[in-house]
């Protein structure tokens, strides 16, 4: 083909989409035209709706994933929406479709609609939508896996319609109790359950310890070698870091410093003097003021706000007069940074009393539960500078 061919073919091609944009142009002006019509006529400001044989629209779909706090299978005051649970959506043949991960609200949304293209649900069928419940995690609902038909609906907002949504899905991980014991030293762990010893172990001198707790354990308790304490045990993983023969914290006399009242906006940085401690690099947020933030949904506890480090780096809590540091709840900010590792420092004056390393998840919270006595700073940090969510912080003294 000659240049003279290439270029008269170049023309015709452009000549034709230039014909293309316009004619889009003319229709949508016209459509824009009859639509001011209407507007023009007071009778049709709240007319009632004649004709049902279209569907225009498209909705949300939603898959709803929430912490089951209390492990009853059921939705309830107790329990939290989680952020960051993928969904996915398929066919009647096993055939996938789409995914989604919960928002900050707990919903996994999938487009449904009969007229846009982009929709992942458009034609009447069945489809099976499956959590993917995380490792390590169960699902005290049992059902992680749910199916329904939808079938055509004229008139409705999408065309389509479901018997109902999917059913709420409960999820919860695994607790586990964690710890090291220094050298030389002997203590009894004892499992307790309603006041009643339900395993006892021996720990082992300069070892780690951890393992799986039943759903009904809600207290232990450690004795021998100057170790003596007693701890309630949260709905979470636990870490008792170092167990040191300090004199430790009492749970009875200790408060909690749970963040919601550094501000009643989005977001403030923890000024000195809050809760009666010095703070550096820490910052008080709601839950939901940052979109996509797993960590800061998934970690937050009580009320509407947790805190978390400045931009992931060290930040410190502190006090000239000794306090009582009985425990935290520690998490990833972000999915991005599961598994980050968190170095907890406790000092007393210039002497490192505690110096506790954990791993971090942004889907459930770390009771990390020290109980250490006569403390004045504590500084945390994470090994690779992502942010550490905390929550319920609490102290004596």
């Amino acid at each position: 083909m000659s240049d003279l061919a290439l270029v008269g073919l170049l023309v015709a091609v452009l000549a034709i989409i230039a014909a293309a944009v316009a004619a889009i142009r003319l229709l949508r002006k016209a459509r824009l035209r009859r639509r001011a019509l209407r507007r023009a006529d007071p009778a049709k400001d709240y007319a009632v709706r004649t004709d049902w044989s279209r569907s225009t629209g498209t909705v949300n779909y939603s898959s709803f994933v929430y912490f089951d706090v209390d492990r009853d299978g059921s939705y309830g005051v107790a329990d939290r929406p989680m952020a960051g649970i993928m969904v996915r959506l398929f066919d009647g043949q096993g055939g996938f479709v789409a995914s989604s991960r919960t928002n900050n609200g707990g919903y996994a949304n999938f487009a449904m609609s009969t007229s846009a293209l982009t929709a992942a649900i458009r034609v009447p069928a069945a489809y099976r939508f499956s959590v993917s419940v995380p490792p390590g995690w169960r699902s005290p609902s049992a059902n992680d896996t749910q199916s329904t038909e939808f079938r055509l609906a004229p008139g409705s907002p999408t065309g389509l319609v479901s018997p109902d949504l999917p059913r709420p899905v409960g999820l919860a991980p695994v607790r586990s109790l964690a710890g090291r014991l220094a050298a030389g030293g002997t203590a009894t762990l004892s499992v307790m359950a309603q006041g009643q010893v339900m395993e006892s172990l021996t720990l082992a001198p300069a070892c780690a310890f951890r393992f799986e707790l039943a759903d009904d354990a809600d207290t232990v308790v450690i004795t021998g070698g100057g170790l003596d304490r007693r701890l309630v045990l949260s709905p979470y993983p636990t870490d008792l870091g170092l167990l040191s023969p300090r004199a430790p914290a009492d749970e009875a006399a200790a408060r909690t410093i749970g963040f919601d009242d550094v501000t009643g906006r989005g977001f403030r940085k923890i000024p000195c003097g809050h809760a009666g401690l010095d703070w550096r690099n820490l910052n008080a947020m709601a839950n939901d003021h940052t979109k996509h933030s797993e960590g800061y949904v998934n970690g937050n506890v009580s009320g509407d706000h947790v805190a978390y480090t400045s931009s992931g780096y060290p930040a410190e809590f502190s006090r000239e007069m000794p306090f009582a540091f009985h425990s935290v709840l520690l998490s990833a900010a972000w999915l991005k940074a599961e598994g980050e590792t968190a170095l907890i420092e406790s000092w007393s004056g210039d002497r490192l009393v505690a110096s506790d390393e954990m791993v971090l998840s942004a889907l459930t919270p770390l009771h990390y539960a020290p109980m250490l006595a006569e403390i004045t700073r504590v500084r945390l940090s994470t090994k690779h500078h992502w942010q550490m969510v905390l929550d319920d912080l609490m102290l004596a003294g």
